[in-house]
């Protein structure tokens, strides 16, 4: 998801974010955040799900045959469906027969016949009703009902902590993806494109004014990133060779925009998969290829189908939110939304509460761009320049198990302590392995915070525990504190403003000097050459890691 860099707020979390600070949990919230026993006994396997929007009544009506294996003994035989309001189940069907089903606590319960642990069935859940609208898209979620500049039909839907299930029924809870992907076929009017992610599988004309268009992924799928686009869309293609072969590209724009894109789209797309195919692995999605399809709102990342809105112009709508320039060189929101394919639909984190390895690992992704584009010291500037977004209101980690969202400080406060711990490491060799290496590792699957927290302690050498609880569970930037002695031979320093045992190593060098130290909140010292005391720079400290650097003057 993309954060408004410019009004220092995300506006995706604003309403969510000012609620939450007096949060208090309902059963409902417990229902969609958790692994109930409702939802425990049961894997997704596959969605194919079916809709048929109503344009003028922005009413939808479908189906989602969801097939799924019993991986536990159930305590009962109820199956816990996610829809919301407004909208209906009308039927389920299994094997022929039809199901009893009821609502209760905003949750929708199926009675299923027992089945044997490790055997798959299929389930068809019939729908239809007035689905939630969006009303200001991406940011607070719903079937989206618009028209282009030339006042025709332009639909979509963006859902991300909303949930998906506000347009389809489904499991709604991040750490079950359909293992065996999805399809998701439209039927639209005649006049009208529909595209979804992955490959077209089909086009049918229903001779009854409408066509259906079936896609389908065959890769696991995040819920919230199955999306319909419909609307007067135009496609070109091309092949970009990659790390794992031949990538198929698909741009899809509204028809009097595909010039404009056809000079603007392929040059952003290939300097963004040539950085990020250095920096974080091969793109993970070649089997259902890479789409990039122009959206009336902003951009979301809808995994190999990714929706843009930034008006074929770098910046983010205009605008550098790092206030350094860097960020007028490129197009944001193809930048960052296709980060997401790394972090995010790649490694999917199981609760919504760790999002930050979905947003600051993203929010990262830009700086590893600037980088690789542009070099080391314009990522750098690039990186140090988004903390103007860090409001510190709150943890970036919030509660488990009630469907809560952290502080928006995950997207630039989780990207500026990723790159503190680049710059302590002072080994961009070994962060790459890192960064690539976590691609490799959680390669398709739902993850903890925890285990991507472990995992770059371990191939780092270093226990970064305290490093990540600072700045993922509390609101306090720790202050590092220094002074000299009179002739300057030694340096004495040590950690404030933090938890105990805090341990972020710094790297502080020159073009001829180097000192690396892991400070902590103890006064520690060590000696000093002449020319390593202008390591010890303010200016430059603050530019490389998230810390206040306080040179003391007072202390003998």
């Amino acid at each position: 998801m993309i954060k408004n860099y410019f009004t220092l707020v995300f506006l995706c979390f604003t309403f969510i974010s000012s609620a939450q600070k007096t949060k208090i949990y309902t059963l409902s919230d417990t229902l969609r955040g958790s692994l109930t026993p409702e939802r425990q006994w049961w894997d997704a396997l596959r969605y194919d799900i079916v809709v048929k929007p109503d344009y003028n009544n922005k009413l939808i009506s479908g189906s989602n045959t969801i097939t799924y294996k019993t991986v536990k003994e159930k305590s009962n035989t109820k199956m816990q469906i996610d829809l919301q309001n407004p909208l209906v189940i009308d039927s389920v069907i299994q094997s022929g027969k039809k199901l009893s089903f009821a609502k209760e606590n905003g949750v929708w319960y199926i009675k299923t016949p027992k089945s044997k642990i490790k055997t798959s069935n299929k389930v068809d859940i019939f729908y239809h009703g007035k689905v939630h609208e969006a009303i200001k898209a991406p940011w607070d979620g719903g079937w989206i009902w618009t028209k282009d500049s030339l006042g025709r039909p332009w639909m979509t839907v963006a859902c991300q902590g909303l949930g998906a299930s506000v347009w389809y029924p489904c499991k709604d809870h991040q750490s079950d993806e359909p293992n065996n992907g999805a399809s998701l076929t439209m039927i639209v009017p005649d006049s009208l494109t529909a595209i979804a992610n992955g490959r077209l599988q089909f086009k049918k004309k229903n001779n009854d004014g409408t066509t259906s268009y079936k896609w389908a992924v065959v890769n696991p799928i995040s819920n919230y990133c199955i999306i319909p686009y419909i609307g007067k869309y135009v496609n070109f293609s091309e092949t970009y060779k990659g790390e794992k072969g031949n990538l198929d590209l698909n741009y899809w724009v509204l028809d009097y925009n595909l010039e404009k894109s056809k000079k603007y789209m392929p040059k952003e797309v290939h300097n963004m998969l040539d950085a990020f195919e250095y920096w974080m692995g091969p793109y993970p999605f070649y089997e259902d290829g890479y789409q990039l399809i122009e959206t009336s709102h902003t951009g979301m990342e809808h995994q190999s189908a990714v929706s843009y809105g930034n008006h074929y112009k770098p910046g983010y709508r205009g605008n550098d939110g790092s206030g350094t320039g860097w960020g007028m060189k490129w197009d944001f929101i193809i930048i960052h939304e296709s980060g997401h394919e790394w972090f995010g639909n790649n490694i999917t984190t199981n609760d919504l509460a760790d999002m930050w390895v979905h947003e600051g690992f993203t929010n990262y992704s830009e700086t590893l761009f600037v980088d690789y584009i542009f070099g080391k010291q314009a990522g750098d500037e690039y990186n140090a320049g988004t903390r103007k977004g860090v409001q510190n209101d709150r943890p970036i980690i919030p509660d488990y198990n009630v469907n809560a969202q952290g502080s928006g400080d995950m997207y630039p406060k989780a990207g500026n302590m990723l790159h503190a711990i680049r710059h302590g490491v002072d080994n961009d060799t070994l962060f790459r392995e890192v960064m690539r290496g976590l691609g490799k590792e959680f390669y398709h699957q739902t993850v903890d915070s925890k285990q991507i927290e472990n995992y770059i302690s371990k191939k780092l050498n270093f226990s970064y525990d305290k490093v990540f609880e600072q700045y993922l569970k509390t609101t306090q930037i720790p202050n590092f504190e220094f002074y000299f002695n009179t002739d300057k031979t030694k340096v004495f320093y040590r950690y404030t403003n933090c938890i105990s045992g805090f341990n972020l190593p710094l790297t502080l060098k020159s073009n001829n000097e180097k000192i690396k130290i892991i400070p902590s909140d103890q006064w520690q010292n060590i000696a000093l050459s002449k020319d390593q005391v202008s390591l010890f720079d303010v200016a430059s400290i603050t530019k490389m890691y998230y810390i206040n650097p306080i040179l003391e003057t007072n202390i003998k």
